[in-house]
């Protein structure tokens, strides 16, 4: 018998630890979810972890009320299938009630609104950590992040103030009102999750793999005519094939060209690619070249 771990294991046990730490010293734990591939990761994990009994916190869904139809379907069949306690935190109620602000112009999005809207969520359900699908490989203020993240009372994240983390132990204790951002995945990369996905053949929303749309070319980026995204005067609309490689709200997530629909496809596809999917696809990160930090350093998860 071999008792050596292929890398996915070595990942996957990991991960497992650090949601059960957490589990261990948090009073009140949560998942953050998107309904995205590396958060639907996140909460498989979870599943495992925990088996045979249910995931034994909630989870936790900032929802800014511009998300694609089929993630927020595939984010209420997921519930229901590994029977799991699901919060939403809605963008829309906190504008509406004065807590946040939707953002004006060409390119306005609810991503800044999203960081009162969570840091609400958090204090009105006293949650003490909440855990999330980021990945250090993502972009540079991710990957200064510790495996637990430390933030204050008011929510935000100082580089300069967080915690050694030796032999993998973790320093989870907090004052009242502060709380932990802990993040599973983070040393996985993009090619890691997609490997995961298919060794455990996971579902994913539709949008994920190659399908036909119409878009327009704004800024250098192909950009999704919806609702919330109609296309501007002048615009050439076109119909595409095109498929998503990060899921978020629908005013900065780009598509990008693919013929890729199945998982192998996919992972073939990554494994060409030379641009994080952040980099390539979240115009909200494209704003600045600190916009991911400065967001953070607000609050964002």
């Amino acid at each position: 018998m071999s008792y050596r771990l292929e890398h996915l294991e070595e990942l996957e046990a990991e991960s497992i630890f650090v949601l059960r730490e957490a589990f261990a010293q948090f009073e009140n734990p949560c998942i953050l979810f998107s309904g995205g591939k590396d958060s639907i990761v996140v909460a498989h994990l979870a599943v495992k972890a925990f088996y045979p009994a249910k995931i034994p916190f909630p989870l936790v869904h900032i929802d800014t009320g511009h998300n694609f139809d089929e993630t927020i379907a595939f984010r209420d069949e997921l519930v229901d299938k590994i029977g799991a306690q699901l919060v939403v935190g809605s963008v829309q109620e906190a504008i509406d009630n004065g807590l946040a602000q939707d953002e004006k112009g060409v390119h306005a999005t609810r991503n800044t609104a999203q960081i009162p809207t969570l840091i609400d969520t958090i204090e009105k359900n006293k949650f003490d950590a909440a855990m999330g699908g980021a990945r250090r490989d993502e972009e540079k203020a991710r990957a200064k992040e510790r495996i637990m993240s430390f933030r204050d009372e008011f929510g935000q994240w100082d580089p300069k103030n967080q915690r050694p983390e030796l032999w993998n132990l973790y320093n989870a204790k907090v004052h009242k009102g502060e709380n932990i951002r802990a993040f599973p995945i983070s040393n996985w990369t993009e090619m890691d999750v997609w490997q995961y996905i298919e060794r455990e053949k996971l579902e994913l929303p539709s949008i994920y793999f190659a399908h036909n749309r119409d878009i327009v070319k704004r800024s250098g980026a192909i950009v999704p005519i919806t609702e919330v995204t109609p296309p501007m005067p002048g615009e050439k609309i076109e119909n595409l094939t095109v498929r998503f490689r990060t899921v978020g709200d629908i005013t900065c997530t780009a598509p990008v060209l693919s013929e890729a629909d199945t998982v192998e496809k996919i992972i073939m596809e990554t494994a060409s690619t030379v641009i994080t999917e952040r980099g390539e696809t979240r115009l909200d990160d494209q704003v600045s070249d600190a916009s991911m930090e400065q967001r953070k350093k607000e609050g964002y998860f």
